[in-house]
């Protein structure tokens, strides 16, 4: 049996589903129902208390009327540019302080982020013969899915998978925290030689290595790496640790959590979010989008570019889905502060990797599109770059393959999901249940014969 096989059967049944599965889009005003839990102005509808983290990006005025503002990200109450200010400026990586801060709502002293990290370094390593039998003896095409598997599988090899204690609990959050760079880029090695027939090597972790080195060190069949490349590697991995607790997968934790469930099951089921292209996968789209404007107009002429921009907005050009990749953000509106940090560093490594022109180039988008969009479309807030728009960028020209975007959007958000998964366990002890309203009339029962 071709179990791939969509049989006519099947297209049979699917067919029946659809008819008989379609809510149209007015009877969500009709029963005053947000559809995806947003108001008609975008703003999510609160489901939780948290002190994580906020995303800040109206001003109430005294009127009660709302005023756009600069994006601003909160990690524990601190301002994530006077974060990343902080350790720049003192030419140190900042990923694992941040992770720090996440889950223990203070910043390290340099004793307690020596010992923090010296226990992520223990961490990092797979129990024995694991990547041996599953990542390698069962390579698949999809990293997400993969890494999905492995957390699962690791539920084996945890001799207390079931404790939700907060400390069993902490314990089992820095081990995958510390598991999930070696999972994808050994799930991505896998792939290259199974399916890509590349040769296979499986670089083992250094301890003295922050996250971002090991990832590279692992990642590159060389182990080489700049410092400018570590550095924007961990700068993308602390900007993209946590957000505000309303995105999907953050919000996949706290339910799924709430039912009582171990570590693994929540986190698994959080990837499977992730991997969704709504929320992880568009910085490849960003990407693939600038590849195919390349390869089909003179970027060098900025009426080309506006032409382009309106195109995809007219569902004309790259994937004909009416969209400007990483334009836009549900929440920021005249800008989103992880972009304007990123930006500035990858102007950096573009000069470093000799790509000013491709830099040059986004940097022509980011201002052009916002006045097409305002152009064509009807907008009730402003749109600004997001962090997709530069995170795709410095993630190839880090030559990092497209197969680990997303991996490695998990690889800084295990990070802000531990923190949520222990903060639902201590606080809320009720099982999340949302209510829907159903819209099918009641039907008799038919006897079979009858029907």
């Amino acid at each position: 049996m071709n179990y791939s096989e969509i049989t006519p059967y099947i297209e049979k049944l699917a067919e029946r589903s659809c008819e008989n599965n379609h809510i149209t889009a007015d009877l969500y005003p009709q029963y005053n129902v947000k559809k995806g839990l947003r108001d008609v102005d975008g703003t999510g509808v609160v489901a939780g208390l948290t002190e994580v983290s906020c995303i800040n990006s109206m001003r109430r005025e005294e009127d009660g009327s709302l005023t756009p503002i600069r994006g601003e990200l909160y990690y524990r109450g601190i301002n994530v540019r006077d974060l990343v200010s902080g350790f720049t400026s003192e030419g140190r990586s900042g990923f694992e302080e941040a992770v720090y801060l996440l889950l223990f709502s203070k910043l390290p002293t340099k004793k307690e982020l020596e010992e923090f990290c010296a226990q992520l370094g223990a961490y990092r390593s797979l129990p024995p013969s694991f990547t041996r039998d599953m990542i390698l003896k069962a390579p698949g095409k999809d990293m997400m899915n993969i890494l999905s598997r492995c957390v699962l599988a690791l539920y084996a090899y945890d001799e207390n998978p079931d404790d939700i204690s907060v400390p069993n609990v902490l314990r089992q959050c820095l081990q995958l925290i510390a598991e999930f760079p070696l999972v994808a880029v050994y799930a991505y090695q896998s792939f290259q030689h199974y399916h890509n027939n590349n040769s296979l090597f499986i670089h083992y972790p250094k301890p003295e290595y922050n996250t971002a080195e090991n990832l590279l060190y692992i990642l590159r069949e060389d182990g080489q790496f700049t410092p400018l490349e570590a550095q924007l590697l961990d700068l993308a991995l602390v900007l993209h640790a946590e957000h505000g607790g309303g995105n999907n997968s953050t919000f996949t934790t706290h339910v799924v959590t709430s039912s009582g469930t171990d570590t693994y099951a929540a986190v698994s089921a959080a990837l499977g979010s992730l991997k969704g292209p709504r929320h992880g996968g568009a910085n490849i789209k960003v990407v693939q989008m600038f590849d195919d404007m390349k390869a089909n107009i003179d970027t060098t002429d900025e009426k080309a570019i506006e032409d382009y921009l309106e195109r995809l907005l007219d569902k004309e050009a790259f994937d004909k889905k009416g969209l400007i990749y990483g334009m836009g953000h549900a929440v920021y509106s005249l800008s989103d502060p992880r972009a304007d940090i990123l930006r500035t560093y990858a102007k950096k490594l573009s000069v470093e990797k000799g790509l000013d022109e491709d830099y040059r180039l986004y940097e022509t988008v980011e201002r052009l599109a916002p006045q097409v969009i305002a152009r064509k479309r009807k907008m009730y807030k402003g749109v600004s770059a997001n962090v997709d728009f530069y995170s795709g960028m410095v993630y190839k020209m880090l030559n990092l393959p497209y197969e680990l975007f997303t991996p490695i959007f998990a690889v800084a958000r295990i990070a802000g999901w531990s923190a949520h998964r222990i903060e639902e366990i201590q606080n809320a002890g009720k099982i999340i249940r949302p209510a829907y309203i159903n819209v099918k009339e009641i039907v008799e029962y038919i006897p079979l014969d009858e029907r």
